[in-house]
């Protein structure tokens, strides 16, 4: 479940709107000054998102944040690849990459993190977590690595509606298989895990 999770969290795609920006939006078509100003736009919006996060993270849950962050980006990636295919530019397309950006720093990019201490049991934590990590890392250079690739062969809605469709299988896969975690202890958390 860890590394399945670790891996969710890299193959949802949005590292590549961090790693690919330029790309993303001159295919929105923004010039070279545009595209700064947007970069340096996500990476607030990212900051400040990551902050409601905190706030929410025990208010609302960690199942309940992962099932909003893998809902939420399948349906601003669909919208998105939508946008690309019928190739609407401009203002509509940061919109809709903002909103992705904000649903990931507030869901599953910290939220992933907390789910990932709690799981495992305290006699394998730190072996666990460092496969998980390694797992998620590994998962980040293939993301980053294949985008270009993808890009070139299903074109950006193509490789956006690829996202989308992780993003629904990992909504699945959290509805059925992750507990929620929120305000049980490490104890409690797995009994219930080794109960399923």
């Amino acid at each position: 479940m860890g590394v399945v999770l670790a891996v969710f969290q890299q193959w949802c795609g949005i590292n590549v709107v961090f790693n690919y920006a330029e790309e993303v939006f001159a295919a929105a078509g923004y010039g070279i000054s545009d595209i700064l100003f947007n970069i340096i736009l996500t990476g607030t919006v990212n900051l400040i998102f990551t902050f409601v996060a905190i706030m929410t993270v025990d208010k609302w849950g960690r199942k309940n944040l992962m099932l909003l962050g893998a809902a939420g980006l399948a349906i601003t990636y669909i919208v998105l690849g939508t946008f690309y295919y019928l190739e609407i530019q401009g203002f509509l397309v940061v919109l809709i990459v903002i909103t992705a950006i904000a649903v990931y720093a507030m869901t599953l990019a910290p939220i992933t993190w907390v789910v990932l201490s709690e799981i495992f049991p305290n006699s394998v934590r730190g072996s666990a977590m460092a496969i998980a990590t390694a797992a998620l890392w590994v998962a980040c250079f293939i993301l980053t690595y294949t985008f270009p690739w993808l890009n070139k062969i299903l074109n950006s809605y193509g490789t956006f509606w690829l996202y989308a469709f992780i993003c629904i299988l990992g909504f699945i896969y959290i509805k059925r298989k992750l507990v929620e975690t929120k305000g049980k202890t490490l104890e409690e958390v797995e009994n219930l895990l080794t109960k399923k």
